[in-house]
Order: structure tokens, then sequence, then C-alpha cells
């Protein structure tokens, strides 16, 4: 299925919504985002891809990431965009969705084909700042929805340190249903970087699937 042109691919210069860690280094979550930011792929993608290679900027970009825009497909065929925090272990783009907001979930369940952006200067504290695009195949892991999701809190809990606090067993009390989580895996495919940020201008396209053939 073709998504479009290459100006699909790029995120805006200017996000629309603002929010207030390196290679090999091991999501503040919110309800939906109707604006695409990042555009689902339009090539068939095999979920066995192993990445071999994430180019290290963008490595850089998802280490420091407090917030990234994930597009999926909706049922309805339209691009539906959610903030979340990515995390990345070495091999997948890994975030965290509550139940609450399961619909993403079950979106990726239909089509795999995602993309996140990586845009906003306010939720990336990186230096020098840049923009990137990962697009890639996503499954939904949610066979423990209570504990399986917790091998990602050191990952959370170096973006955000407070998170151990809001674990404890008095504090989960107050939103018992935030905290049945699902864990969205995603292998990247195809990254587009914008070193100094200019989305006006072509990107760096890396194939992730021909650096691990």
């Amino acid at each position: 299925m073709w998504m479009g042109g290459s100006s699909l691919l790029r995120p805006p210069s200017k996000p629309r919504v603002r929010f207030d860690q390196r290679r090999g280094r091991p999501g503040t979550l919110g309800g939906s985002v109707h604006v695409a930011r990042g555009y689902p792929y339009h090539e068939g993608v095999t979920s066995a891809t192993v990445v071999a290679e994430m180019p290290g900027p963008v490595v850089e970009l998802l280490s420091k990431a407090l917030v990234g825009e994930l597009t999926v497909i909706d049922r309805n065929g339209r691009f539906r965009t959610d903030p979340l925090i990515p995390f990345w272990d070495g091999r997948y783009v890994l975030m965290t969705s509550s139940i609450l907001f399961s619909r993403k979930l079950e979106d990726i369940k239909r089509n795999p084909r995602i993309s996140l952006s990586l845009s906003d200067p306010v939720g990336i504290r990186a230096q020098p700042f840049s923009r990137a695009t990962i697009q890639g195949d996503a499954r939904v892991i949610d066979d423990d929805l209570h504990q399986g999701w917790y091998r990602l809190v050191p990952l959370w809990e170096a973006k955000e340190p407070i998170i151990k606090t809001f674990l404890k067993p008095l504090q989960k009390l107050g939103l018992p249903l935030f905290w049945e989580r699902a864990i969205i895996e995603i292998v990247p495919k195809r990254v587009l970087w914008w070193p100094d940020g200019d989305t006006t201008r072509d990107p760096q396209v890396t194939d992730v699937r021909q650096a691990a053939a």
C-alpha cells in the first residue's frame, strides 16, 4: 500500500504539540493526537528481521527523548498519532501503553506498519538537536499486563527517575488500570535523519533491513 511521496515522511519543523541517553544504552503517556507527524511506510515487512545497525545520532535521540510521536493506521485506514516515551535496548524500539489507551494497541494488531517521529526540541534534550523518523514493524506484547512491562522500568527510570515512586503499591492504588500495561516492540526498517533538524531538506536515509542482511 503506497503512503505517498517523500514529503509524507517528514516530521514538521515546528510540531503542533509540545512536551515539557548513547548507543546501546538502555515512554509520559498521553491521549491521542490526531495529527500524523511521521507516516507508516508502504512496503511489506517481516518481523523476523533483526537490526544490525541503527545510526548513532538517532540512537542518541532515542536515548534523550522524553516523547516521540507514534503513528499507526486505524481501522478506517487513517493515520492516527499518539505521544509516547520511546526506549532503545540496542535491538528494538520499545514503548509501553496502558490498557486505558488501548485503541493504538488494537490498531497495531490489525496493521503492524508504524512510524515514530522524533521531532520536538522541548521533549528531546539532545545537543546538537536533530530530527528523525523511524519506520518499522511493531507488535504488541500483552501476555502479562501486570508485570510483563517491568523489564522496561530500568530504561524508563533512566529518563524519568520519579517513575519508581509511582510504582509503589500505595501509589498504584490510585490509578490501577493505568498500571495494566502492554509493550509495543518495534523492529526498525528504515530511518530518516535530518542532521540539523531542517525538514525542508532531504533526509539521510538508512535502510536497516539492508544493514541486517
